[in-house]
């Protein structure tokens, strides 16, 4: 009898184990904006559709903000998750965190999680978002680059700045995976 348990044990911890394994996306602590808190992004978002954004406070695109809350705002309850993380690599967010996640709150209400200023690109770049522009193919190119992440951890695509939260093929897209 004790084979036996021994022999199932072998054979079904490593099925249950990879099932409940973190994906690679998510292996990260990360601080959150103008905090000393850090949230573990496995506990936090597995099993969860993200849409993981590099932001900027001083952007053409940063109006971006509002239509990304709204979305949040919107699929939170079918577990859809923003996460923002500001970027300094094109040299058009604060210095000061405190500015930032005043930008985010007072000016557009964010409340989607706001992470630290993160490198997005290049060979400093953070290593979520050199997994990201790997899984894809993408790195960003500018600020308000967008990947849309499954349940599964798997990047399902990216999109270029110029796709605001709005469009109907982004937000099929979304849906989509929601869907999964």
């Amino acid at each position: 009898m004790k084979k036996l348990v021994l022999l199932c044990s072998l054979v079904f911890t490593p099925m249950f184990a990879s099932a409940n394994a973190c994906p690679d996306v998510l292996k990260f602590m990360k601080r959150k904006l103008n905090s000393q808190e850090t949230v573990n992004m496995c506990k936090e978002y597995q099993g969860k559709t993200l849409l993981i954004v590099n932001t900027a406070s001083k952007c053409g695109y940063t109006p971006q903000f509002e239509g990304l809350e709204a979305l949040y705002s919107e699929l939170k309850e079918q577990d859809f998750v923003v996460l923002g993380f500001p970027s300094h690599d094109f040299k058009q967010e604060f210095n000061d965190e405190s500015k930032t996640a005043e930008l985010c709150e007072l000016t557009y209400g964010v409340e989607f999680p706001m992470f630290e200023v993160t490198k997005v690109k290049g060979k400093n770049a953070d290593p979520l978002f050199r997994k990201l522009s790997k899984q894809s193919g993408m790195e960003p190119g500018w600020n308000f680059y967008k990947y849309l992440v499954d349940k599964n951890g798997e990047v399902v695509k990216a999109y270029k700045s110029s796709t605001k939260p709005a469009d109907k093929e982004f937000r099929q897209d979304i849906e989509d995976a929601l869907a999964l």
